[in-house]
């Protein structure tokens, strides 16, 4: 492979001109596709296979008008004042008729003739259903709502809203959290190469990668359902990804310089060596993101595969583009910075690397693992361990108003039904029954059905088309696990609910879906770890010829990410991080943990490459295992370094964001990196590796002889190259 890697960047470096009108053209029509597309993320999905999808299916077929999206608007009072009192009840009514006629509005109903006011008089619901799924809602019907409630708001009502579509429900991405990552990974970069050509590459091909995937997907959401999210994770791994990669050829290819070889032998050279690492680096994470695929839900498919293709251009750009911009830089990547303090300091550490790399800090560190081996083992599986104390606890759910700043209406409207009404009444359950044709039975049905423990209200909503539909109202939150009891009670208890009439009955709902997806990401969980590590452990065994290195890497992975992931539980669950960083106390997201799961374990993939891949290449020249792990590690250890650090940089700047969910994935991942590099990669990995010497290089002799060598390391290019 790194023969091949060789010649393809040479021929990038020799035909730079090319490669980069290539790379412009792909940006130009994925920019044009996107605009002409037209296409938007939202956050709504079908979830097949589950009963949820089920009912929202039946009701689109029989009874479309209740198959839309669904907005509850709030009215309150606040001090003296009623909802009842003339004034504020003319202006609701007015509101409420209003609804009725704007754009896209099949119904809405009155508070007072749905008995739908507080004891306290202070609090009335209105319940608006959309003739159109909350996609397909466009945003001047939604403007049109704000325009309709105004006679409420002029009777001095406070109005606010929530449910599956509402004004404000479509996120508006901010550039601030790329700003900062970006700026940040430059003072790294900067930092670690000493001059501003170098610091500013990997960033550049970062930013154009980065362009192509997320123009490309938002083409791409104008035939097909994307999540907002998709689009941040794709960008957070994009960016990352991109810049490390171009970080450790750009690395390599500027000690090369310094030890003397020529410019276009050492991009090549640093492609085939550095570059294979990337290479199989970057397989791995596309592997565990493609994995998501088994969950068999949509959305964290296309997640999956957006965030995947997102890897899969920062690879190919790193090993194409990044040698072509090379080849336009020239000696440049070598001209260091001069500060007033500390003339020469840059160029005196990056010659250090280059020429003495015992010398450096990476080098004295791996000293230290290496001779105190047991107890940094120790102390580093010890505070992983403890920092996994709080997963214990975890309670999973999705986003929901409560777990909205109290800046959103939507949290607002949760606050304000949850006080005058209950929990329950943010989320309610949708019964449907199918084969009914009379009103009798399905009120006997909703009679029956308000006799259960843990239902508040149930209330006949309409029947047609041989459908009745149920509103029911838990006296729990959505995310209480009492409500999700519920749901599967009386999905247990169907038949007593349909008594002698014969019907099906389904159990729906946004509650309901919430819950049902939860329930099948649990499930696939076991299934998506058995594909995804499976295929990784047969990827890293290719690329390092011995099973042990795999095996580290996995158990390592595994120690990290349930570190991260009970650091998540303590400051969003527990709400620990509520006064330093502005996090709204909540329940865990569902989907978290498989994503979680899926991209720490491909970026601590990346970090087990790029080190061990340096102590293979030393033990490979010198045979000598427990200083090849002093040597490689500490040549990895720089570069690694920042390179986790760009990383935590950049997705700890998401949370920055006014999104809950983004917040907890952006906090998630950069606690797993950090975790991962620092704790697992440069120390736990190489104290093993120490200890085990020469024996974590065994492979059967079948093995070499039947399974080709990927040369990872680039020994063969070097020797060839050397005249060997």
């Amino acid at each position: 492979m790194s023969t091949y890697l060789f010649r393809l960047a040479q021929w990038a470096f020799r035909r730079r001109r090319l490669v980069l009108c290539l790379w412009l053209v792909a940006v130009v029509a994925t920019v044009l596709l996107s605009v002409v597309s037209g296409g938007k993320t939202n956050d709504n999905f079908t979830i097949p296979g589950t009963e949820s999808q089920q009912t929202a299916d039946l009701l689109k077929a029989k009874l479309p008008a209740l198959a839309g999206g669904q907005m509850q608007v709030v009215f309150a009072t606040h001090g003296a004042v009623k909802v009842t009192d003339p004034g504020p009840k003319a202006g609701i009514e007015a509101a409420v008729a209003n609804l009725a006629k704007a754009p896209q509005v099949a119904s809405a109903s009155d508070p007072y003739q749905a008995k739908a006011v507080s004891p306290n008089g202070q609090v009335a619901l209105g319940q608006v259903q959309f003739s159109a799924q909350p996609a397909d809602v466009k945003d001047a019907s939604l403007n049109a709502v704000q325009d309709a409630v105004a006679p409420a708001r002029d009777a001095g009502v406070q109005v606010e809203y929530s449910g599956s579509v509402y004004p404000g429900w479509r996120l508006v991405p901010s550039e601030l959290p790329e700003i900062i990552g970006l700026v940040v990974a430059f003072i790294i970069l900067l930092v670690t190469f000493g001059a501003l050509v170098a610091a500013g590459l990997p960033i550049l091909t970062a930013v154009i990668g980065v362009v192509i995937t997320l123009t490309g997907v938002t083409a791409l959401a104008a035939v097909i359902t994307i999540a907002s999210a998709s689009t941040t994770v794709a960008l957070m791994l994009g960016l990352s990804c991109g810049i490390d990669y171009g970080l450790f050829i750009l690395s390599r290819h500027r000690n090369n310089l310094l030890q003397g070889r020529e410019l276009e032998e050492s991009v090549g050279l640093a492609a085939g060596t550095a570059g294979s690492s990337v290479v199989f680096a970057g397989l791995t994470v596309v592997i565990a993101l493609c994995g998501l695929s088994v969950v068999g839900i949509p959305f964290l498919t296309v997640m999956g595969l957006a965030a995947a293709a997102a890897v899969a251009i920062a690879m190919l750009i790193s090993l194409t583009l990044l040698p072509a911009m090379l080849g336009f830089a020239g000696e440049k990547v070598t001209n260091f910075i001069s500060t007033p303090l500390r003339p020469g300091h840059h160029e005196d550490v990056a010659v250090t690397a280059a020429t003495a790399p015992h010398r450096t800090f990476g080098a004295a560190w791996a000293r230290f693992v290496v001779r105190f081996r047991v107890p940094v083992l120790i102390g580093g599986i010890a505070l992983l361990l403890l920092l996994a104390v709080p997963a214990l606890s975890v309670q999973l759910g999705l986003p929901s108003g409560s777990s909205k700043p109290t800046s959103d209406t939507s949290r607002r409207a949760y606050d304000l039904t949850t006080a005058a009404f209950g929990p329950g009444f943010n989320g309610p359950l949708q019964v449907v029954a199918d084969g009914v044709t009379s009103p009798q039975t399905v009120q006997t049905m909703a009679t029956s059905l308000s006799k259960i423990p843990g239902v508040a209200v149930a209330t006949p909503v309409t029947v047609a088309n041989g459908i009745g539909v149920i509103r029911v109202v838990p006296t729990t939150g959505p995310n209480d696990p009492a409500t999700a009891d519920l749901v599967n009670a009386l999905r247990d208890n169907r038949a007593t609910i349909a008594g002698t009439s014969g019907a099906t009955i389904l159990i729906g709902g946004v509650t309901a879906s919430n819950i049902d997806v939860s329930a099948k990401l649990s499930s696939a969980l076991p299934v998506f770890l058995v594909v995804v590590v499976g295929l990784a452990f047969v990827l890293l065994t290719f690329a390092f010829r011995t099973i042990l290195v795999p095996i580290t890497s996995i158990l390592g992975f595994l120690l990290s990410v349930s570190a991260a992931f009970g650091m998540q539980v303590a400051l969003f669950q527990w709400g620990w991080g509520q006064r330093v960083f502005g996090i709204t106390k909540s329940e865990t997201i569902s989907f978290l943990p498989i994503i979680m799961l899926a991209i720490i374990f491909g970026l601590s993939s990346d970090y087990e490459v790029f080190v061990v891949s340096r102590i293979k290449e030393d033990y490979t020249k010198t045979g000598e295992a427990r200083n090849a792990v002093e040597r490689g590690t500490g040549l990895a250890a720089r570069v690694v370094t920042a390179a986790a650090l760009i990383m935590f940089a950049i997705f700890v700047a998401f949370m920055f964001s006014k999104d809950p969910t983004i917040k907890a994935i952006g906090f998630s991942f950069a606690a797993g990196v950090f975790l991962d590099a620092f704790v697992v990669r440069l120390a736990l990995v190489p104290a093993v590796m120490a200890l085990v010497r020469a024996k974590l290089w065994y492979h059967p002799q079948w093995f070499a002889k039947y399974v080709p060598d990927p040369d990872i390391e680039g020994e063969k290019l070097t020797h060839r190259l050397s005249g060997g």
